[in-house]
């Protein structure tokens, strides 16, 4: 059975890094694995999307489709609510409680909506974590993406996989120690 994750989130929050870490440890782990990114404006605070497609059999298509997330990751909490149409019926969004303003509300052209969280309560399977306020205080202020990775991980089942080698495979050696601590915290949640 083909597992779907849509993980979104804002430029510069570290959306594609969570995804090929996410593709590794499948990829060691013997499942096959296919994986779609969408970074068009994100050196401008714009929206990041990967697509991230595994079973242990076959996989044919890296993108998701409308209804086709078994999980949605949400690094901020306005794109979990943009992109909600992509979850199936039953499935789990994971978000991050961070508010990061688009450009059209820093503008003054449109306001931030109100009760973001709420409103994903009220309609979907929703766990809602503060990854910044915690990778901070494990002194990581940059590894939330891997804190709600960890927690992602946990949410799926993945719990045979070499996270601690995956990620000393996927960044550089002086960050290996902090994100491998933020990915355990969030899989603990």
């Amino acid at each position: 059975m083909t597992k779907s994750v849509l993980l979104v989130g804002v430029g510069g929050q570290g959306t594609i890094l969570a995804g090929k870490v996410l593709c590794a440890g499948l990829l060691a782990s013997g499942y096959d694995v296919k994986m779609s990114e969408i970074h068009g404006m994100s050196q401008r605070g714009g929206a990041v999307s990967t697509h991230v497609r595994y079973s242990k059999s076959g996989v044919y298509s890296p993108v998701i489709e409308k209804g086709g997330a078994d999980i949605i990751v949400a690094f901020e909490k306005l794109e979990a609510a943009r992109w909600l149409t992509y979850l199936k019926p039953g499935g789990m969004v994971l978000v991050n409680d961070k508010t990061i303003l688009p450009s059209v509300v820093l503008s003054g052209a449109m306001e931030y909506p109100e009760n973001v969280l709420e409103e994903l309560v009220a309609q979907v399977n929703t766990k809602t974590i503060d990854a910044y306020k915690m990778a901070t205080e494990l002194g990581n202020a940059r590894g939330e993406n891997l804190l709600m990775l960890g927690a992602a991980a946990k949410m799926l089942g993945l719990d045979d996989i070499n996270w601690d080698e995956t990620i000393k495979a996927s960044v550089k050696p002086q960050f290996v120690e902090a994100n491998q601590k933020v990915f355990k915290a969030g899989f603990e949640q």
